[in-house]
């Protein structure tokens, strides 16, 4: 008895709980197959694409990008003045070679995708005068 009850409680929920608004129109069905989302297949045109948004200074790339990691000295980043003395060691052009297409577990650009290289190298320039 206690079974059948069980079984009745479960069944007489299950059919309430199904949605009344679920026609078989093709509108609802066509929403329902919609997708929720897109692909962006290399050299196809997006209009997601990141693009360069204008002249930013040294200061403001470092608080919207940089400050992250630089700013705590996350995965190691280099974060006080003798933490790039290393760095500085090899060169600007290869500090700026590592920050544009990445390095050790500095992402390309420094997750900045939409930062010029002149806007990245305003920001190094910044990070190191500190």
């Amino acid at each position: 008895m206690k079974k059948l009850s069980a079984a009745l409680l479960l069944l007489s929920t299950a059919a309430i709980a199904q949605p009344y608004d679920n026609a078989l129109t093709e509108e609802a069905i066509q929403k329902r197959l919609a997708p929720i989302g897109e692909v962006y297949l290399a050299g196809a045109d997006s209009a997601a694409e990141a693009a360069p948004t204008g002249p930013r200074s040294g200061e403001q790339v470092y608080q919207a990008a940089c400050f992250a990691c630089h700013g705590t000295g996350a995965l190691g980043a280099p974060k006080s003045a003798d933490d790039w003395v290393p760095r500085l060691a090899k060169g600007k052009d290869v500090l700026l070679d590592h920050a544009i297409n990445g390095f050790n577990a500095m992402p390309p650009r420094g997750t900045c995708m939409n930062c010029s290289d002149d806007e990245i190298a305003a920001a190094i320039d910044f990070m190191t005068a500190k």
